[in-house]
């Protein structure tokens, strides 16, 4: 019989977040500390990214013509910025409230993120290719930590 699949989702995390989903574009909702730290690092994204790629972090799309997954997207917080700077994005959550809650702001702000559904794991398995991926406070949310990071 084969082994069952490992897996990086915590259940409980995922319901914790789901029922906060509401909240994340709430700039004094729950989620109020990533409102206020956001610009901050996404300057640092900008800068590291375009040193990285060879771009001009001042330009207006400093990053069209990349592709970027953010995984663990919650509202879209990353991915909006990251989409209006050039980059083509995937967002992917395990938490489908979230990610609806996404598809939704992006379609109220004419912003284009491809919002998934779906695991790290899924992601790899599928064997997509991307410039850049950001993980941003995830880590400490998953079930099996040396499984996410390999």
């Amino acid at each position: 019989m084969p082994e069952p699949r490992r897996s990086t989702i915590d259940a409980g995390e995922v319901e914790r977040f789901s029922a906060l989903a509401a909240e994340w574009w709430n700039p004094n909702g729950k989620f109020r500390p990533l409102h206020k730290f956001n610009p901050i690092r996404l300057a640092y994204i900008r800068d590291q990214g375009a040193a990285r790629f060879g771009r001009d972090p001042r330009a207006a799309r400093p990053f069209e013509g990349l592709r970027f997954l953010d995984i663990g997207c919650g509202g879209g917080l990353l991915c909006e910025p990251m989409a209006r700077l050039g980059a083509e994005v995937v967002g992917a959550d395990a938490s489908a409230t979230n990610i609806e809650v996404a598809k939704l702001h992006a379609a109220e702000v004419g912003v284009t993120v491809d919002y998934r559904a779906t695991t790290a794991e899924d992601l790899a398995d599928a064997g997509e290719k991307f410039d850049v991926i950001l993980n941003m406070e995830v880590v400490e949310h998953v079930a099996d930590i040396d499984l996410f990071v390999a």
